[in-house]
């Protein structure tokens, strides 16, 4: 009821996917060596990957945990039996679509490390324009329209640090010819935005980003969630 997505009901949001992406040992490389390095783990409901990410090494207090869902986030807590003293990431309820949250803005090209920001009292993603150095949108894009998604990459975009080997990761689901999908879950039928991994690199490089300022990565794969097949695509976008 509170969140009627079938990654909810298949308790998918439970299983750590970010440790299975390519880009994931370069992700814990910036939490160790790049100062103040952020860690931005969005529409994550829980927070597994964020935790996953903070008990390979890179700094829990530079990591955002951030849902639509308060109620979600909060039970991460009792999901892993911690305190916001306990575990210092800081959890970040919003909307990706409401301005105030987070709203686009112009790719920043300021190579130098930003001064560190204090993430405990942080109340909106707009404080942290041009200072993520990696954020993974698992399970994500795929909720939303063609044009919401390519919203969406554009608001991470002027996010994302313009220092090279900054990224951008996911996972969702994908196609090989890009189209709405109609899939019946248990009984409901929903209705994914999908891109291939075609147009999906053309989104990313030379539509968000400069043509060849990026380089993109995809992979399909085929995975079943509720007896029902699907094509799965995994990819990173890294600022070279």
């Amino acid at each position: 009821k509170i969140a009627p997505y079938p990654c909810i009901h298949g308790f998918v949001f439970l299983r750590l996917n970010i440790s299975s992406y390519p880009v994931y040992e370069h992700i814990l490389k910036l939490g160790r060596e790049r100062p103040d390095a952020v860690l931005l783990d969005l529409g994550c409901c829980f927070g597994v990957d964020a935790r996953k990410a903070a008990a390979n090494g890179f700094p829990a207090k530079n990591i955002i945990a951030s849902d639509i869902n308060n109620e979600l986030l909060e039970l991460g807590h009792e999901l892993f039996k911690t305190t916001p003293t306990s575990y210092p990431g800081c959890i970040l309820p919003g909307a990706v679509f409401d301005p105030e949250f987070l709203s686009i803005a112009a790719q920043p090209n300021d190579v130098s490390s930003a001064p560190a920001i204090d993430l405990s009292s942080l109340k909106s993603l707009n404080l942290l324009h041009g200072r993520i150095s990696a954020i993974n949108a698992t399970r994500l894009f795929h909720l939303f329209t063609d044009d919401k998604q390519l919203h969406l990459a554009r608001a991470l975009a002027g996010l994302l640090s313009a220092q090279p080997g900054s990224v951008i990761c996911g996972y969702q689901v994908g196609a090989f010819e890009k189209g709405m999908l109609s899939v019946n879950i248990s009984g409901s039928v929903h209705e994914p935005f999908a891109h291939s991994p075609k147009t999906w690199s053309s989104l990313w490089d030379g539509e968000v980003f400069e043509k060849g300022s990026v380089k993109v990565e995809t992979e399909l794969v085929e995975a079943v969630i509720h007896d029902v097949q699907f094509l799965m695509m995994g990819w990173s976008v890294v600022r070279l």
